[in-house]
């Protein structure tokens, strides 16, 4: 269940429960993770600047579960809904990114201890079709369990799948898209040797 400070969970854990419940636990993960912040910011300064666990979710499966039926019965109104659901959760991501950003970058010994210079993430790499928006998302999977098991004083613990087969997850540098085309040493494990592509369109 959701604690405070956040229990860190890192990507290895997040893919190993996410892919063999197609993505049920990644429900329970998005709920944890969104309920965790929601009550952190309003013990730390008693604002917040999400919804919460509840807040985040369930008027995205409400949407769905509704508007799915309604939409496929030719009910008025069915698609809509279906479509402010998906507004809504990816609102909510975008402004998940935001906040991860803060959170990493909310003091100088912070920023030491994750090895930044800057908050990691592109807020709106979160509307880019996919596998462009898991880029950012496994990113905020990885900085947030770091930020949290940094608040509890944890050891850190090795991540094979952010900082072996996966570096791009944990590169602490906030990266472009085309830096990212441009450095497959940053894709996977076995592109770790590759040099970076020289093809003009993908120069700064």
């Amino acid at each position: 269940p959701p604690e405070l400070p956040g229990i860190p969970r890192p990507v290895w854990l997040t893919i190993l429960g996410s892919v063999p419940t197609g993505l049920v636990w990644y429900g329970y993960y998005k709920f944890s993770v969104e309920e965790e912040l929601y009550q952190y910011e309003l013990q730390q300064t008693g604002k917040v600047s999400g919804c919460g666990g509840y807040g985040t979710l369930f008027p995205f499966v409400y949407g769905i579960l509704i508007g799915f039926p309604a939409s496929f019965l030719h009910i008025p109104g069915g698609e809509l809904l279906v479509e402010v659901a998906g507004a809504w959760i990816l609102l909510g991501q975008v402004n998940l990114y935001n906040r991860v950003n803060e959170l990493c970058t909310e003091s100088e010994d912070m920023k030491s201890e994750l090895g930044l210079t800057e908050g990691p993430l592109f807020e709106w790499w979160a509307v880019l079709p996919p596998p462009l928006d898991v880029v950012v998302g496994l990113r905020q999977v990885h900085f947030l369990s770091e930020y949290w098991r940094v608040k509890r004083g944890d050891t850190k613990q090795d991540d094979v799948i952010a900082e072996t087969l996966f570096p791009f997850i944990s590169l602490p540098e906030k990266f472009t898209l085309k830096q990212f085309f441009r450095r497959p040493s940053a894709w996977f494990w076995f592109t770790k040797e590759w040099k970076d592509f020289e093809f003009e369109f993908l120069k700064d």
